[in-house]
């Protein structure tokens, strides 16, 4: 599977080789709400996966997926086999998935790095071999802004006076990423 140039592609940590499992089994992701990105209506999800994959998986991305549909549950309703978990009764987004791809090579940290949730584009995913390669920079920064601001109002995540036409800093990007 090839992912579109222009696609908006949000990479999200993946803790552990179970939530791949569920990712591919089940074809879900799942992001607490309190924690989640600004906007979780993408076209493609990519897994940055944790120290939980071992000394030759880790802090790298080696799998994305095509986002089909977003609906807000709660995690006792995902996870049924917990429900005394203690954030059973938060909600959550259920990112659900198209079938997990392989990237043609892992895009790699190098070294630990706290990525939470960081916004780009297909073309960069596609050419990317180092985890710096995703950040979107320059003009291209304006382009991933009005996407996002896009989605973010067709969704109905907001209205058109709560977000910016352009971002007032180039940091808002970066903390809207979580990427440190």
């Amino acid at each position: 599977m090839e992912i579109e140039p222009g696609a908006l592609v949000l990479v999200a940590y993946l803790p552990s080789p179970r939530d791949l499992e569920i990712a591919r089994v089940l074809g879900w992701y799942r992001i607490p709400l309190r924690t989640a990105p600004k906007v979780v209506y993408v076209d493609y999800l990519a897994f940055y996966q944790a120290s939980a994959f071992g000394e030759e998986h880790r802090w790298r991305i080696e799998t994305f997926a095509p986002l089909r549909g977003v609906e807000l549950t709660t995690r006792a309703e995902l996870l049924r086999n917990e429900p005394n978990h203690p954030r059973a009764r938060e909600e959550y987004y259920k990112l659900q998935l198209g079938p997990l791809a392989h990237l043609p090579h892992p895009i790699q940290a190098g070294r630990w790095r706290r990525v939470t949730f960081l916004y780009t584009t297909g073309e960069l995913l596609s050419r990317a071999t180092t985890l710096n390669d995703l950040v979107v920079r320059t003009e291209e920064r304006d382009v991933l802004w009005k996407t996002l601001r896009e989605r973010a109002l067709s969704a109905g995540a907001y209205r058109a006076a709560e977000l910016p036409e352009f971002p007032l800093d180039p940091a808002i990007l970066t903390l809207l990423t979580g990427m440190k």
